[in-house]
């Protein structure tokens, strides 16, 4: 008998799943390959102004929303931003936030390990990068009687979706990396966001400088992350 493309579970639609079949070798060598293209990531805060076109941007957005969430909620909004004007309103913003940061917010144990990667309250980035997609978090949403609904696991949902852009704007062959000006309600306000959307994380998207220098940083090894229980 024919396997079932669906069958309903207490009175839900539930798809058939077909995972792609791969032989033990060949699925090593997929996660050796995976590994060794994500180890090249690098947080990159100077970028060329190389025009990015726009059905890119929606493809890496597309990934993102492929994320897990609680009870399937997808409590996210991506807001891709090129128009120059409105990324220079949110430089300036942020910029303004910056300085305060450095100079009362921050500590000195703060300000001190922000050293090596020589980070300071001019954030360039944020115009000369061609696009911005800011990712928002909402917590809740409207019903149509105008009342809230909870969503779940709401940080830890977005995290995850947040991952997977930050890897698809890698893979395309892209940098990007994850900034988050503290607080954000500017953006909100610049943006004209619903009062149940929240910034959670910007991220400048495009091609490198050439040329661009990154900090010198190391990874922690796998001994010194992990543990494995056989």
């Amino acid at each position: 008998m024919a396997t079932k493309e669906f069958v309903f579970i207490n009175g839900f639609k539930h798809d058939l799943y077909k995972p792609e079949v791969f032989t033990e070798e060949e699925i090593s060598s997929q996660s050796r390959s995976l590994y060794e293209r994500m180890d090249k990531r690098r947080s990159v805060r100077e970028f060329a102004d190389t025009p990015v076109p726009r059905e890119i941007i929606e493809s890496l957005i597309k990934t993102a929303s492929t994320a897990p969430s609680g009870a399937n909620k997808q409590p996210w909004t991506f807001c891709a931003i090129s128009n120059p004007a409105l990324k220079n309103r949110i430089r300036l913003a942020a910029e303004k936030e910056e300085k305060e940061s450095y100079k009362n917010r921050m500590s000195d144990r703060w300000l001190k390990d922000l050293k090596p990667l020589a980070t300071d309250v001019n954030k360039p980035f944020l115009e000369t990068a061609p696009w911005l997609i800011i990712v928002f978090k909402k917590p809740f949403e409207y019903a149509s009687d105008g009342t809230k609904k909870s969503n779940y696991y709401v940080n830890e949902s977005v995290g995850l979706a947040c991952g997977l852009l930050i890897s698809a704007i890698h893979n395309a062959g892209l940098v990007t990396h994850s900034y988050t000006p503290s607080p954000m309600f500017f953006i909100s306000e610049i943006l004209n966001r619903p009062d149940n959307e929240k910034p959670f994380l910007v991220l400048p998207v495009g091609y490198a400088a050439n040329p661009v220098y990154v900090p010198h940083i190391e990874r922690k090894n796998l001994e010194e992350m992990s543990f494995f229980y056989e």
